[in-house]
C-alpha cells in the first residue's frame, strides 16, 4: 500500500469512527475522547515495543511485555520511566484493557484508574510535568458519554473497540507517521466543523510547514525552535518533519495559554514520539508570564498567534520596561497585541535565525502605537520578507493573513514583499496551498528578486517615505486580467447595431400598416 493509500485508509476509517461514536456528544468536545483514547493506545505501545526490544536484545527471544503479571513488570519500572517518561503495567496497557472491556461492568473506574497511575509513574522524576495532566481532558464519568453508567461503559467499550481496529501499524514500520497523522486528522475534522473555536486550536498543516521551511532555508539542523503561541503544536511539529527530529538539536519550546489546547499539545508531542527529554511545553500567558526565558534563545520560531486579542498593553506600568517591549519604545494597543507578540519573538530570537509569524493584515499598515513599532521594526533592519497569503485558509476565519518574515543578520537593508493571494486550490469549503503553490512562494523567498506581478525588493528609503506602510499591495501591482477593449471599435459595432435596430423597426411598422390595411 502506497504512502497516499495508507493516509486514505486511514482518514476513511477515523471519519467512520467519528460519526458512528459521536452521538450526542458535541464533534468538538468528543474529539477529546477520541485523541485520549488514541493517545492512550499510542504510548501502551510504544512501551511495550521499547521493553519487548530490550529484553529480546538481551536474549529473550520469545518475551512479550503484555503477558506478564503485574509484579512481574515491576523489575522494569524505575530504568524505563527514565528513558521514555512513564510506566504502564501490563494489565493497564491498552490492549489488555480493551480485551475485558465488555465484561468489566466498572470500565469507567478501570479506566480512571489506568489514567491517573500512568501520570502518577512520572511523579517525583523529571518526566513529571509533562505527563501531569494529560488525561484531565478525558472524563470517563461524563454525562456527555451517557445518563448512565452503564450507557457511559458502552460508549467507552466502543470507543476502545474502534481505536483498536485502526490499522496503525507499529510505528517504526508505517510508511507514514500514522499515529501522528492521526491526530491531525482528527484535529483538520474537528476544526473544520466547530467554527471559530476551532480555528483557535490548529493551524493548517500546509501553511505550518511553509512557516517551517522558510526559517530553515540554507539549514539541515537547528539548535532549538520556539512557538509563543503553540496551540495543538503542529506548527512545532513540521520541524520534526523538515529536518528530522534528531536534527533539532536542543528540542522544541512552546508556551500554550488555553489549558485544554495545553494539553493536546504535550498528546501531539508522545504522539509523534517525541521524547519527554526533547520537549518543553509550558502553560500560561506568554506576554505577561514568559516561560522559557532560561532557554532563549531559539534559532528557528514560529507562529500563529491570536489575531487581535487583548492584552493588558500600557495598563501595566511595568511592561513597557519589559526588555522585550522597550526597545520599541511603546506598547502594541491593548485590544490589538500582535505586535506585542512580534517583539517577543524578536526579543528571543539568536542572531542566526529566523522567525515567521503569522499576522493579521491591519498589523501591515495601522497607525498610532503599531506604526510607531513598525518603524522601528524597519529602521533595525529585522524585517526580512512580507508575505500576502490568500484568503479562507484558516478554520474559523475567512480573511487573508500574511506572514512576516524576521531576522537579526540580514545582509541587505531591503524588504522582499511577495503577493501569494492567487496561490491556492480550492480544497472543500477552503482554500489549501498546495506543494506547488507553497514551492514558488519558497523559490521567492530565496531567490530575493524582483518577479512582476509577485515580488518586489524595496529598499527602506521608499518604505520610510510610505509611512512605514508594509501592507504587500502597495509595492507589488497585481496583474490586470481584464480584457483589453478597442474603444474605436466597439463604438463601430454600437453604430451597426443601432442602425440595424432602425432598420428594422422600419420593416416591422410597414408590415404593420399593411395588416392594418387588410382588416379593413
Amino acid at each position: 500500500m502506497t504512502r497516499e493509500q495508507q493516509r486514505a485508509e486511514l482518514h476513511k476509517t477515523i471519519w467512520r469512527i467519528a460519526n458512528d461514536l459521536r452521538g450526542s456528544v458535541d464533534g468538538w468536545d468528543f474529539k477529546t475522547y477520541v485523541l485520549g483514547m488514541l493517545f492512550y493506545r499510542f504510548i501502551s505501545e510504544n512501551l511495550a515495543l521499547y521493553i519487548n526490544a530490550e529484553e529480546r536484545r538481551a536474549g529473550k527471544a520469545e518475551f512479550e511485555y503484555a503477558r506478564l503479571t503485574d509484579a512481574d513488570a515491576e523489575f522494569g519500572r524505575a530504568e524505563t520511566v527514565a528513558e521514555k517518561g512513564f510506566y504502564i503495567l501490563p494489565s493497564e496497557l491498552f490492549v489488555n484493557v480493551r480485551q475485558r472491556a465488555r465484561s468489566d461492568s466498572n470500565l469507567n473506574e478501570t479506566l480512571a484508574r489506568v489514567f491517573t497511575n500512568i501520570e502518577a509513574s512520572a511523579v517525583g522524576t523529571e518526566s513529571e510535568s509533562d505527563l501531569k495532566g494529560l488525561f484531565d481532558d478525558l472524563d470517563v464519568n461524563s454525562n456527555k458519554l451517557g445518563p448512565t453508567v452503564i450507557k457511559r461503559n458502552e460508549r467507552l467499550a466502543k470507543l476502545l473497540d474502534a481505536i483498536g481496529d485502526l490499522n496503525l501499524g507499529e510505528f517504526s514500520s508505517n510508511t507514514i507517521d500514522a499515529f501522528g497523522d492521526a491526530y491531525e486528522y482528527l484535529m483538520a475534522m474537528y476544526a473544520s466543523s466547530a467554527g471559530k473555536s476551532g480555528g483557535e486550536y490548529y493551524t493548517p498543516q500546509e501553511v505550518s510547514e511553509l512557516l517551517a521551511r522558510i526559517t530553515v532555508v540554507g539549514k539541515t539542523e537547528v539548535n532549538k525552535v520556539y512557538d509563543p503561541a503553540c496551540g495543538s503544536g503542529g506548527l512545532l511539529l513540521q520541524f520534526a518533519k523538515v529536518l528530522g527530529r534528531d536534527n533539532v538539536r536542543q528540542g522544541f519550546f512552546g508556551q500554550e495559554i488555553n489549558l485544554t489546547t495545553y494539553n493536546l499539545c504535550r498528546i501531539n508531542m508522545f504522539l509523534h514520539d517525541i521524547n519527554f527529554a526533547k520537549f518543553n511545553i509550558a502553560h500560561g500567558d506568554t506576554l505577561l508570564e514568559p516561560a522559557h526565558m532560561d532557554d532563549e534563545p531559539f534559532e528557528a520560531i514560529v507562529s500563529n498567534p491570536p489575531y487581535s486579542t487583548n492584552w493588558e498593553g500600557d495598563s501595566n506600568t511595568l511592561l513597557i520596561n519589559d526588555e522585550r517591549f522597550s526597545p520599541a519604545g511603546v506598547l502594541a494597543p491593548k485590544s490589538k497585541a500582535d505586535l506585542a507578540f512580534t517583539m517577543h519573538m524578536l526579543s528571543w530570537l539568536a542572531v542566526n535565525g529566523t522567525a515567521a509569524i503569522v499576522e493579521f493584515p491591519g498589523v501591515l499598515y495601522r497607525g498610532g502605537a503599531e506604526q510607531k513599532i513598525r518603524k522601528y521594526l524597519i529602521d533595525n533592519n529585522y524585517v526580512d520578507a512580507v508575505i500576502q497569503l490568500p484568503p479562507d485558509l484558516f478554520f474559523g476565519t475567512t480573511i487573508a493573513t500574511c506572514i512576516i518574515v524576521l531576522k537579526k543578520s540580514k545582509t541587505d537593508n531591503n524588504i522582499l514583499f511577495i503577493d501569494a493571494s492567487a496561490e491556492f486550490v480550492r480544497g472543500g469549503n477552503k482554500n489549501k496551498l498546495t506543494d506547488a503553490n507553497r514551492q514558488r512562494i519558497l523559490d521567492a523567498f530565496m531567490a530575493r528578486e524582483d518577479a512582476q506581478h509577485f515580488a518586489r525588493l524595496v529598499g527602506h528609503s521608499d518604505i520610510a517615505a510610505n509611512g512605514y506602510n508594509i501592507a504587500v499591495s502597495s509595492y507589488v501591482e497585481q496583474e490586470d486580467t481584464r480584457e483589453a477593449v478597442d474603444i474605436t471599435a466597439l463604438n463601430a459595432r454600437i453604430a451597426q447595431i443601432v442602425a440595424r435596430q432602425q432598420e428594422l423597426r422600419t420593416q416591422i411598422d410597414a408590415i404593420v400598416a399593411d395588416l392594418e390595411g387588410v382588416k379593413e
